[in-house]
C-alpha cells in the first residue's frame, strides 16, 4: 500500500477541555474518511495544547530579574522572557529577536516553542483582555497527550492507531522551518537501519532513519503553516511496522551534539 496524507478539515476552533479524540472523529466523517487498523493520525501541536488549556495570558506574568536580562539581550517582551526561562532547561544562543533554548522536553528550539500564531483565545473576549497578549505553550507531556489520544481512539473505534504531535522547528544547519515530531504514541520515532544490504549488497553501519520527523514535515506539507486550517492529517500506508515509540529516540545526547 503507498503512503497516503489527507487532511481532515472541519475541525472547530479547539477550546480547553475539548475532547479531541471525538473532534477528530466527527471531523473525519464528515470528510467521508474513516479510520483502519494501521493508519496514524497527525496532530498539530496547537490543537492539543489548547483543548489541554496551555493558552497564557502575557498580563498576568510578573518578569523577573532573569527575564528581564533575557529580553535586554533578545528584544523580546521580558514577559514572554519569563515564560521561555519556565520552559526551558538552558538557554543556548540569545541574539536580537531570537533566543534558542533547551526545552524542558529535551529538543533544541526557537523561544521555547511559545507561540502567537492562530492563538486567538476565545479567553480573551470574555475576560475583557487582548487577544496579542495571549500566547501557547507546547503540551506539559507530548508523549502522553498522544498516548492518551490514541487510547480514546481505540476506545470508541476499536482501531489499532499512531497518533502523533508536530510542531514546527527551524535547524541548526539549514534555512527554514519543517514540521517536527515532539510527541507520539503507537508508532516509532526512529528505524534502525544498521545491517540491512542497500542496491549493491553493502551493509550499513550507522543509518538511523528519524521516521517520525520524515513524516511529520509530510504532514505539515499537507497542513499548512499559516491560515489553512487543517490542523491534522490521516496517514495511510506507513512504510515500517507500528510499535510503540517516544520522543527520547529523537533526541541526541549533548556529549554528541555538535551544535551546542
Amino acid at each position: 500500500m503507498p503512503l497516503s496524507l489527507f487532511p481532515i478539515p472541519k475541525i472547530p476552533l479547539i477550546r480547553p477541555g475539548d475532547d479531541l479524540a471525538t473532534i477528530l472523529l466527527e471531523a473525519l466523517e464528515n470528510t467521508h474518511l474513516s479510520l483502519e487498523d494501521g493508519d496514524i493520525l497527525v496532530l498539530a501541536q496547537k490543537i492539543v495544547s489548547k483543548a489541554e488549556g496551555r493558552q497564557v495570558n502575557l498580563a498576568e506574568i510578573n518578569p523577573s530579574e532573569a527575564a528581564i536580562e533575557l529580553a535586554t539581550r533578545s528584544a523580546k517582551d521580558p514577559r514572554l522572557c519569563e515564560l521561555i526561562l519556565r520552559e526551558s532547561n538552558e538557554i543556548l544562543r540569545v541574539r536580537p529577536g531570537t533566543v534558542i533554548v533547551e526545552h524542558r522536553l529535551g529538543f533544541v528550539c526557537a523561544s521555547a516553542g511559545i507561540d502567537h500564531s492562530n492563538v486567538n483565545a476565545p479567553e480573551a473576549q470574555a475576560a475583557g483582555t487582548r487577544p496579542e497578549d495571549w500566547v501557547l505553550l507546547l503540551p506539559e507531556d507530548p508523549d502522553r497527550s498522544a498516548l492518551e489520544i490514541r487510547r480514546r481512539l481505540k476506545l470508541l473505534t476499536g482501531h489499532c492507531l499512531g497518533v502523533m504531535i508536530i510542531d514546527s522547528h527551524g535547524r541548526a544547519w539549514r534555512n527554514g522551518i519543517v514540521g517536527t515530531c515532539i510527541g507520539l504514541s503507537g508508532l516509532p520515532a526512529v528505524v534502525d537501519a544498521r545491517g540491512k544490504p542497500d542496491l549493491f549488497g553493502y551493509r550499513l553501519r550507522i543509518t538511523f532513519i528519524a521516521v517520525a520527523d520524515e513524516l511529520a514535515a509530510a504532514a505539515s506539507l499537507v497542513m499548512g503553516e499559516a491560515a489553512e486550517g487543517t490542523p491534522a492529517v490521516l496517514v495511510r500506508g506507513f512504510p515500517y511496522p507500528l510499535r510503540e515509540g517516544s520522543l527520547k529516540e529523537l533526541l541526541r545526547p549533548k556529549e554528541q551534539d555538535m551544535f551546542r
